[in-house]
């Protein structure tokens, strides 16, 4: 079960407390108990509040004809963005780069990626942002850059250069590589430099060296770029696999009983929570910012550590627990409701008001959400992804939403190899097919359910040629086949569509603070097919019931409570105040309840 597993380690990351730092401000463990607030003890904050979207630009709007998405198309769908409903935008990486990784291996931090665009083009599309009232949260990449960034080219020069110390070099060992560490992209973490004779350690591809961030000279730089960025006028960051950034400078062998997932070693670095304190402290404390960490893998005990905001690291983290609960080892596996909702169970119980989550079922690394989350079908996709998006909406946690999500993008149907573009998928398939490892029919099944080239394809905005992503004549990716019948021009045409869904919803959530900072619970965990929550702030109460199946079914609501005003249904159904509930397959609503009567717990 181990085989292919590199595919979903390729953005992975988990922290391992070091002992030394517990004693720091340690989180509370479970819930804190209740401040007399009318936000049950949270801080509010715009972050908290917002409803993001990220962007992949390479994939979203093409202005020129190359068949590369850039800036100028972005901006040109600002307003499309802005009736969404959202506040933020995610930008993933702009800056220049050879794209041996899509843009997060970065030639240039302080420049635009010449087939995105020029800095111009940028300072237009930050300001478009700002008129519209949005603000813009940039990729931070700084574990690694490419192999082609000035630092790097320094570097690889001489043992002795200024800016041999800003990577990772070791001599070799017996005459190999330095340690049996491997990339997520396939082979060996250690790549041989013929200029000095010494290995650089690169956890990702050969072009994406990883940085030292034990040298201070290499955090400052990191800093000063950050400061770049955030005087131009942006929001924050999503820090890439910041995990990672401190490694254990001695480099020992995996472990005897290494289980093969390499992340675990990789973010058990000694000083990760010092280097984001003193980031923190450097550049964060002196903006109005949010920042949220990539780190799939993480545990949920050691979430506080991170975002606890006492602690002054980060804001928000991404845990991956419910988006690759239908893959298990990098194999696509059969996935149950129960599963998913013991998650979020979870992370609510193990983040008390001084921590946040964030909510999401899709990015740029995973599957197509109505494709993992509901179904594609043409009789339940529009329905299942309206129901995903009343849980996006309502759970608890800042919710970010995929570009595509809201028009119900579906999975691509790859035939073969060559319809890949992914790097890690590629070097995959001549590590294991070629080497006659596994077939290529098994690693295809498993990359069509798995694979990240799924959410990369170009948006489809409309039913002309490559669904109006481009004038070319090849995107660099291709569109789905199905852009004619799904595209943003028909489901802004249709009232009923997605995409008016999700604005209705994010305006749902913008005007009731009990859908932010009110308590969560799960009615009816065991349950099969519905899924019904609570969220509850003083006095407002929300029902939440979601129909997770093809089935008609009759629900009674559990603990004897009561539907009351419809506020949300993505079928149109409404059948008042009740107990027991006629649900049709795939059937979402939102109900605002009365104040519970004594004896009745809905806490």
């Amino acid at each position: 079960m181990k085989i292919l597993r590199f595919i979903l380690a390729a953005c992975a990351s988990v922290v391992l407390i070091s002992p030394s730092l517990t004693a720091q401000a340690t989180p509370t463990a479970g819930r804190s108990t209740k401040q007399s607030s009318t936000l049950n003890g949270y801080q509010p904050r715009w972050w908290k509040e917002a409803v993001v979207y990220q962007v992949y630009p390479r994939s979203f709007k093409d202005s020129n004809g190359d068949g590369i998405g850039d800036l100028k198309g972005i901006t040109s769908k600002l307003d499309y963005l802005q009736g969404l409903g959202v506040n933020v935008v995610w930008l993933s990486p702009h800056y220049d780069s050879p794209n041996a990784d899509n843009g997060y291996d970065i030639r240039d931090y302080r420049k635009v990626m010449t087939e995105f665009g020029t800095m111009a083009d940028f300072d237009e599309l930050l300001k478009g942002i700002k008129q519209r009232h949005m603000r813009m949260v940039l990729d931070l990449v700084v574990n690694h850059t490419s192999d082609e960034h000035a630092w790097f080219v320094e570097s690889r020069k001489s043992k002795d250069n200024p800016y041999r110390n800003y990577y990772i070099w070791r001599p070799a060992k017996n005459g190999k590589e330095p340690n049996n560490w491997t990339s997520f992209f396939s082979g060996s973490a250690w790549k041989l430099d013929p200029a000095t004779g010494e290995y650089y350690l690169h956890l990702f591809a050969e072009k994406q060296p990883d940085l030292n961030w034990d040298n201070p000279k290499v955090r400052h730089e990191v800093y000063d770029l950050m400061k770049f960025w955030l005087d131009k006028g942006v929001d924050g960051f999503r820090m890439d696999v910041i995990p990672f950034v401190s490694k254990d400078q001695t480099f020992p062998d995996f472990p005897a009983n290494f289980d093969g997932r390499a992340e675990h070693i990789y973010a058990s670095g000694p000083h990760m929570h010092e280097y984001l304190q003193e980031m923190n402290r450097e550049v964060l404390s002196k903006y109005d910012v949010m920042t949220v960490g990539e780190a799939f893998g993480i545990t949920l005990q050691q979430t506080p550590f991170l975002v606890d905001e006492r602690r002054h690291e980060l804001n928000m983290i991404f845990n991956f627990d419910a988006v690759r609960l239908d893959q298990q080892n990098g194999i696509w596996r059969d996935w149950t409701l129960p599963e998913l909702k013991a998650i979020y169970t979870q992370q609510d119980r193990s983040l008390d008001a001084h921590s946040w989550n964030t909510v999401f079922l899709s990015n740029h690394d995973n599957l197509r959400m109505v494709s993992a989350f509901g179904d594609d079908s043409a009789a339940y996709r529009v329905p299942s992804a309206k129901l995903l998006a009343t849980m996006l909406f309502t759970l608890k946690g800042t919710p970010f939403v995929y570009q595509g999500d809201e028009l119900g993008m579906t999975d691509y149907p790859f035939k073969g190899i060559e319809d890949f573009d992914d790097i890690a998928v590629k070097n995959a398939w001549k590590e294991y097919v070629l080497t006659q490892r596994v077939s290529a029919e098994y690693f295809l099944a498993n990359m069509r359910k798995t694979g990240r080239d799924n959410a990369r394809t170009p948006m489809q905005w409309d039913n002309s040629l490559n669904g109006g992503f481009t004038t070319a004549a090849k995107p660099w990716l291709a569109v789905n086949p199905n852009y004619s019948e799904i595209n943003a021009r028909q489901v802004i045409g249709d009232p009923n569509s997605i995409y008016h869904y999700y604005q209705r919803m994010a305006d749902l959530r913008r005007k009731t603070p009990a859908l932010v900072y009110g308590d969560y619970k799960d009615l009816d965990p065991a349950n099969p097919k519905i899924f019904a929550y609570t969220r509850t702030l003083g006095k407002d109460a929300y029902l939440i019931v979601l129909n997770f199946s093809k089935d008609a079914i009759s629900y009674s609501i559990p603990g004897g409570l009561k539907a009351g005003r419809l506020e949300a249904s993505n079928l149109g159904e409404s059948e008042g105040t009740t107990t027991t509930l006629h649900l049709k397959p795939w059937d979402a609503r939102v109900y605002r309840m009365a104040v519970p009567s004594s004896g009745t717990d809905i806490n």
